[in-house]
């Protein structure tokens, strides 16, 4: 029963904290203040009251319209919402109430932020990275101490020099940007969370998930032009989530 009430608990905390990434992800993504203006509505501008703040039940209630200029409100929100809350339960069932959900937690919340913001204007803001990659280091030296700590800035670091590569030779092969720095940037944090091996088959899987969408943008926007970085947090999420680690994939593959 208490393992129940601490799974809805932590679903509902990341409804609450989904909302508020939302607000974080897309403003960011446009250089605009997370604490000013209060939250308003972006077709009229209207400032939006406290029941129409209510994550998802609002939503539901507006039926998915501006209660003041009666457009549309975009699905990402109660979708993000959702999502958060899922992950943040999921994590709990995950690992319980130990560290790791602490790390848990900061890694998904860092992770959902980006993909908002690669979303609505396909960059990644670096306070993002920065806050949450310092969170982490500072959560595993007083953990796991400083051994562990260091051991996960390298492979932090490995797993950015792998993307830089993969930039590298993508840029010269395709005569054109091919990844953005926000990507590379992105691999430190997850190298610093699943260690470099396992960024590896991150930036395997997100390019496997990426594919269909960027086939699918390309017959309907006639562009290839697609942000990878949702499809790395997203792959990164799976991967730490299910806890699959290297014996798993090379055990995997043995079998089949």
């Amino acid at each position: 029963m208490n393992n129940l009430y601490y799974i809805i608990s932590f679903f509902i905390f990341g409804l609450m904290f989904g909302s508020f990434f939302n607000v974080v992800g897309l403003r960011l993504s446009t250089n605009q203040s997370i604490i000013y203006p209060p939250s308003s509505c972006p077709k009229c501008g209207r400032r939006l009251s406290a029941w129409e703040l209510i994550p998802v039940i609002s939503y539901i209630i507006l039926l998915g319209k501006c209660h003041g200029c009666k457009q549309p409100i975009s699905w990402r929100y109660p979708l993000f919402e959702l999502l958060t809350g899922f992950l943040f339960a999921a994590s709990y069932i995950v690992f319980g109430m130990t560290l790791d959900l602490i790390i848990a937690l900061t890694f998904i919340s860092g992770l959902i932020i980006i993909i908002i913001s690669d979303i609505n204007s396909m960059t990644i803001p670096d306070e993002i990275l920065i806050v949450t990659s310092l969170l982490i280091i500072i959560e595993l030296l007083i953990g796991k101490g400083y051994q562990k700590a260091f051991i996960a800035i390298g492979n932090g670091l490995l797993s950015f020099i792998l993307m830089f590569g993969i930039k590298f030779f993508g840029d010269a092969l395709f005569k054109r940007e091919s990844l953005g720095g926000g990507d590379i940037k992105l691999m430190f944090l997850i190298g610093l969370v699943l260690h470099f091996w396992l960024s590896i088959f991150v930036i395997v899987l997100g390019a496997f998930m990426a594919l269909p969408i960027a086939i699918l943008i390309l017959i309907i926007k006639r562009t290839n032009i697609i942000s990878f970085g949702p499809f790395l947090s997203l792959a990164s999420i799976i991967i730490y989530l299910l806890k699959i680690n290297l014996v798993t994939i090379i055990n995997y593959f043995i079998k089949y």
